[in-house]
């Protein structure tokens, strides 16, 4: 059988919240809805003045912004994100997004290979508590 288009919009795709803390929609994952793709792509956001939990994944991830401004701490380096910025974030190294405008920090993430439950390991650390709370 010959591989066919997978077409998918953002506001058919559930929301869940992921396990460093941030809302998400995944929009492709080869492992669970057939995509013909090498990784994961999911849509995600931080409401201003939240942060992600602290977390590192066994696989490379790419963090491109849409609207909003914040800062990626990885592996205690910032990195501004926002609209146009793109981050790679190499396997193993431990990250941190923080929203520090006004508005929500809104942003794409890629996965290579795709995510998987167990290749994210999530960090403690005093600067959790606002995303711990507000679960």
């Amino acid at each position: 059988m010959a591989p066919t288009p997978l077409s998918r919009h953002i506001s058919s795709t559930p929301q869940q919240i992921a396990g460093d803390g941030c809302y998400l929609r995944e929009l492709l994952h080869p492992a669970r809805d057939g995509s013909p793709v090498r990784y994961s792509l999911a849509y995600a956001y931080l409401e201003p003045g939240d942060r992600t939990l602290s977390h590192s994944l066994e696989q490379s991830e790419v963090y491109y912004g849409l609207s909003g401004e914040g800062t990626l701490i990885v592996d205690g380096s910032p990195y501004p994100l926002k609209s146009g910025s793109c981050i790679c974030v190499p396997p193993g190294f431990s990250q941190l997004l923080i929203n520090e405008s006004e508005a929500r920090l809104e942003f794409l993430c890629i996965v290579d290979p795709p995510w998987s439950a167990e290749g994210e390991r999530v960090l403690s650390g005093e600067n959790d508590r606002n995303v711990e709370n507000r679960l």
